[in-house]
């Protein structure tokens, strides 16, 4: 009785916080062709390529862009490799917000963290920028942007340098995990926090959320997913240029999906923690509360939940499980934390139970944590605060045994004491 009580009161609370932004747009379904095509011509896949004509027909159109995400799918290495940026530099300068909604609370608190700013009463923060290699359309977008979280120099200089990218959630203001990442620093771990394509500094004006990192352009709902996976990898890079030498990435939701999506196809995420997680894109999107916007377009144009499913399989992560595994990509061994809530309705539970069964179909090295609450509450006290836990234990843990993989040259006993200070810092 207890039981269906609490997931009752936990499913309304749910769907409180899942209806409470009045802005989200409902835009007609597009192909997006024009967004997948350079990569195409690019890679010289232009038999992929529809004509005119096709395009014009819904039937022919759908059709053409399942063969598309099979290509994609078929050429993932590449449809997610890049040539590595030539303008990674850091800037300084006061941290906005950017909320995604218009409620009273959040433009106060917008405004009063401008004014903060403007009365000098906030420090300025270091963001890593770069140009993305994968362009879009919006000039804004195509400058990645990255908080920039070192952690202090460590006393032993044979240590190795560790640090992890943070991805947040879909629509994810400015503010949002650098908590995490604060936390992070703390354990010796330095972090950048990354701003999804579309997301706050990233958003183009004509924006009030970040629409069109998912959206009803399928094209360039892909698209964005492979800048993120891009944008990922390119932060690794010039972390590897400031000496670093064991890597981690963190997601959550959205972010999840493009961390996945990045480990799958890059060995040198050996730290993985995926925070909500699914299995096929086009399922979160048709089955979630969140995007109900999204699935409405999608259903008013006569697709289904199958047909959503190949309309963006290539950027699945059920589509690379066997690739997380390869020894080319797994290298000595990845470490996955994998969360998800027993009373998710954005990210429904049966998929995230799917995830699981692959991974351990799979013989991934992973640990499973579920929540007791949903995807939105997980934001909420006192969740939070075990969501945290979960994954700041886990990032502790496993960057600690990569540091045991490395030879440090310390002794026994100064390794023991050394890492009992570190645990009395993280307890």
């Amino acid at each position: 009785m207890f039981k269906q009580r609490y997931a009752r009161w936990m499913y309304d609370w749910e769907t409180r916080l899942t209806t409470r932004d009045e802005n989200r747009v409902v835009r007609p379904l597009e192909w997006g062709f024009e967004w997948i095509e350079p990569f195409l011509r690019e890679h010289g896949f232009d038999e992929a390529l529809p004509d005119p004509e096709i395009k014009a027909d819904p039937v022919r159109a759908e059709a053409a862009m399942v063969r598309i995400n099979q290509v994609l799918i078929r050429n993932s290495d590449a449809f997610f490799g890049y040539k590595r940026p030539t303008d990674f530099h850091l800037e300084e300068r006061h941290p906005e917000l950017y909320p995604t909604n218009v409620r009273p609370e959040t433009l106060a608190q917008d405004a009063a963290i401008k004014q903060q700013a403007a009365d000098g009463k906030t420090p300025r923060a270091q963001f890593l920028r770069f140009t993305s290699a994968e362009r879009t359309p919006y000039p804004e977008n195509n400058l990645v942007n990255a908080r920039w979280y070192p952690a202090p120099a460590h006393k032993d200089p044979k240590r190795p340098k560790q640090a992890i990218v943070v991805m947040p959630q879909w629509n994810a203001d400015g503010f949002s995990h650098n908590s995490l990442c604060t936390i992070f620093n703390k354990m010796g771990i330095s972090a950048l926090r990354l701003s999804m394509p579309y997301h706050d500094i990233r958003r183009p004006a004509e924006l009030e959320r970040s629409d069109f990192a998912t959206s009803a352009n399928i094209g360039r709902t892909i698209s964005a997913c492979r800048q993120a996976i891009v944008d990922i990898r390119c932060c690794v890079d010039w972390l590897e240029e400031q000496g670093y030498e064991q890597f981690g990435v963190l997601g959550t939701s959205l972010g999840s999906c493009y961390a996945f999506l990045a480990s799958a196809h890059d060995a040198r995420l050996r730290v993985n923690a995926f925070n909500h997680a699914s299995t096929a894109f086009g399922d979160v999107v048709w089955a979630g509360q969140s995007t109900r916007h999204i699935q409405q377009a999608l259903a008013e144009a006569g697709l289904t939940q199958d047909r959503v499913r190949a309309l963006w399989s290539a950027v699945s992560p059920c589509s690379y499980y066997d690739k997380l595994v390869r020894p080319e990509v797994a290298g000595p061994d990845k470490k996955v934390l994998l969360v998800y809530a027993n009373y998710d309705l954005t990210f429904p539970k049966e998929y995230s139970l799917q995830v699981v069964e692959a991974f351990k179909r799979i013989g991934l090295n992973f640990k499973p944590r579920v929540l007791p609450c949903g995807h939105y509450t997980t934001g909420e006290t006192p969740y939070k605060y075990i969501d945290g836990w979960y994954m700041g234990k886990f990032v502790y843990s496993a960057f600690k045994a990569l540091r045991k993989e490395k030879a440090t040259g310390l002794s026994a006993e100064a390794e023991s004491a050394s890492e009992a200070k570190e645990e009395a810092i993280t307890s």
